[in-house]
């Protein structure tokens, strides 16, 4: 359980891979609406 196990999170860090301890993070696309209407959120 460290650096080079493939189940752990800092294996999957370590690994540079993703699984279920390790989620990505998703990139949202903007939807038309928002590409027709670019207002800036504050």
């Amino acid at each position: 359980m460290g650096k080079g196990d493939k189940k752990s999170k800092r294996g999957k860090i370590i690994n540079g891979t993703y699984g279920a301890k390790r989620k990505r993070k998703i990139k949202r696309k903007p939807t038309l609406q928002e590409k027709i209407n670019p207002e800036k959120k504050k």
